[in-house]
């Protein structure tokens, strides 16, 4: 479960938002004291960009926020997400089952060598999702399908996540919100890579076993105390089955919000830019590619 967990930022929000909970396992967390979500700052002389890392879905009333995040909030004019058009979820499923099924595709079982087959089979059995159904899915779309339903064996929700509540808390104060990308975009990136690198990932969900709670709980602690390094190499494991992959959905979408966060720099005010926490960790972080711009990126959490 840890590779699911590990991609989690980049999964669509529509495949969690609407999944129900149904684990009554207890999330351990830190203590409050060590509760401390990294936060960096970009500035010049007339801007600053605070760069946060989130984790999409989190258990009910997690409570993450620190008196240093909510004065950096309460300084910025607009908040960017990494996607902001999602508060219609049927229209993001609807999208994504446009580009999810494909006439006359092979069947599934031939997708995944056959010593994965017997696997896949419970997965689908304990969803209740036959073959056939899942067989007109492209293989991308297969792999997204289980990780949601794996997430229904945690006691979170897309509900609870940062953005969601980073989104409540602009509007209620009537301050814009933008996405750096569209649900459409991020279903895209999916949806392009090459049929061998759908056929890894989807291999690399059925692979996954262990306890997923306790991987969830390791990868919350990570997150909520700021561990750079444990988040980087979380995000490691999974991008490094695939360089397709790794290209598609971290190191290429890094690559375009570094490039409009320093073309921002142009633009006087103050403003928080929140994306997944391993955009903001690793060689290939975001943070990385501003230094190689001339850009300073400073922790201050």
């Amino acid at each position: 479960m840890r590779r699911t967990l590990a991609l989690l930022p980049l999964l669509a929000w529509v495949m969690l938002a609407s999944s129900t909970p149904s684990s009554n396992a207890p999330v351990r967390v830190p203590t409050s004291p060590d509760i401390k979500p990294a936060l960096w700052k970009v500035a010049d002389d007339d801007t600053t960009i605070y760069l946060f890392g989130t984790i999409h879905v989190l258990p009910k009333d997690f409570a993450w926020r620190t008196s240093k995040f909510d004065a950096a909030l309460g300084q910025s004019s607009q908040l960017v997400l990494e996607v902001a058009d999602l508060d219609d979820e049927q229209a993001a499923a609807q999208q994504f089952l446009r580009l999810a099924i494909t006439p006359n595709l092979p069947d599934v079982t031939e997708r995944v060598p056959a010593d994965r087959r017997a696997r896949l089979k419970l997965m689908l059995d304990k969803i209740g999702m036959s073959m056939a159904a899942i067989s007109q899915f492209e293989s991308w779309a297969v792999a997204l399908t289980l990780a949601s339903a794996s997430m229904n064996d945690l006691r979170v929700s897309a509900e609870h996540g940062v953005e969601r509540e980073l989104m409540r808390s602009f509007r209620d104060a009537k301050k814009p919100v933008i996405g750096l990308e569209t649900s459409a975009e991020q279903l895209g990136f999916f949806d392009r890579l090459p049929e061998s690198a759908q056929r890894v990932f989807l291999v690399s969900l059925i692979d996954e076993q262990g306890d997923v709670q306790t991987m969830f709980d390791d990868m919350i602690k990570a997150w909520s105390t700021g561990d750079e390094q444990k988040i980087a190499l979380t995000f490691d494991d999974e991008l490094a089955l695939s360089p397709e992959l790794s290209d598609a959905l971290l190191r290429q979408r890094n690559k375009n919000w570094t490039k409009w966060i320093a073309g921002r720099l142009a633009k006087p005010g103050t403003i928080m830019v929140a994306v997944g926490a391993g955009h903001l960790a690793g060689k290939d972080s975001v943070q990385v590619m501003l230094r190689e711009r001339g850009v300073t990126t400073t922790r201050i959490q």
